[in-house]
């Protein structure tokens, strides 16, 4: 960080994009809490997010984020620039031959829209997973039996040199949840591979899953998602749930009687309540199992 400096902007490249001080980042992030970003840019464009990134100081932390459905942001906000890929150029579809191309700062729900007109199948569980197309492949997100590694074709990629990579899934090495993803590449579209489909046949899909979420997740909640990674042949929420942590609450934050590994914003709690939450459920696991829960959250930034 540049010493002593209240105001980074000076220090930041020229750009088409916006850039916003002191952006409260609990308005762009499913949990409602969290401090502010230091610096929020949206880039115009590919070229002028290039131009940021081979441009911006070293010593001035850049991060980027999605749609904010996985992420707990701390109270004391974000130091550095945060990127958010909002702009509609970072929106576009390319339909073809079975596949289709997504930009990046697409939101899953919009995707329904797509599928549907041009009768496409295979992306339904994508419709229905929180958040925007570019966040899905760091965390190989996945719900309803299938993965961002069973339908990713390639994904183009800029790296912190502002080169433009096209690469495959094994570059990754997709896993559970996981995958290999270095902190400063940002995600620019993801190709699928589809295959033709009724428009009835993907809306019967489509309600089905909705259906089974409403039944069994916290609905229309301030969550961020499933909280913790099921630990191998195992599921987080039956080791919450016999643990005895079913009924724990820090401050405004609970955890949801419907799903217990889903950490609930009941409309009063802070990031450090959520967060300590969570780290609570863990010793109480860990104790309970020895087994240890792993935060499929990602949490960002300073405590306040």
């Amino acid at each position: 960080m540049v010493p002593n400096q209240t105001d980074i902007t000076p220090y930041l490249p020229s750009v088409r994009g916006k850039y916003q001080k002191q952006e409260p980042l609990s308005k762009h992030t499913w949990f409602g809490v969290g401090g502010p970003a230091e610096v929020m840019y949206h880039p115009a464009d590919v070229e002028d997010l290039k131009h940021f990134i081979t441009n911006i100081p070293q010593n001035i932390p850049v991060y980027l984020i999605g749609g904010g459905s996985n992420l707990l942001v701390r109270d004391g906000g974000v130091l550095g620039v945060i990127i958010k890929l909002d702009n509609k150029k970072f929106q576009k579809v390319e339909v073809g031959d079975n596949y289709i191309k997504c930009g990046a700062g697409l939101h899953n729900s919009d995707l329904k829209k797509v599928i549907l007109e041009n009768e496409i199948g295979g992306l339904e569980f994508l419709c229905s997973i929180p958040g925007v197309i570019g966040g899905s492949v760091r965390s190989n997100a996945g719900c309803f039996g299938t993965e961002i590694k069973d339908v990713m074709i390639s994904a183009e990629i800029m790296n912190n040199s502002g080169e433009i990579v096209t690469l495959a899934p094994k570059d990754f090495n997709l896993s559970y949840r996981s995958s290999f993803f270095p902190e400063d590449w940002i995600i620019l579209s993801i190709t699928f591979k589809t295959y033709p489909d009724t428009k009835e046949n993907i809306q019967n899909k489509l309600n089905e899953q909705k259906k089974y979420r409403i039944a069994h997740q916290p609905y229309k909640e301030k969550t961020g998602g499933s909280t913790f990674k099921n630990p191998q042949g195992l599921r987080a929420w039956e080791l919450i749930k016999n643990s005895g942590c079913a009924d724990f609450h820090v401050g405004g934050a609970k955890v949801s009687e419907i799903h217990n590994n889903f950490l609930i914003n009941t409309g009063t709690a802070t990031a450090d309540d959520i967060e300590q939450l969570g780290e609570k459920i863990i010793s109480c696991v860990r104790e309970k199992t020895s087994i240890t829960l792993e935060w499929e959250i990602k949490r960002l930034g300073i405590k306040k």
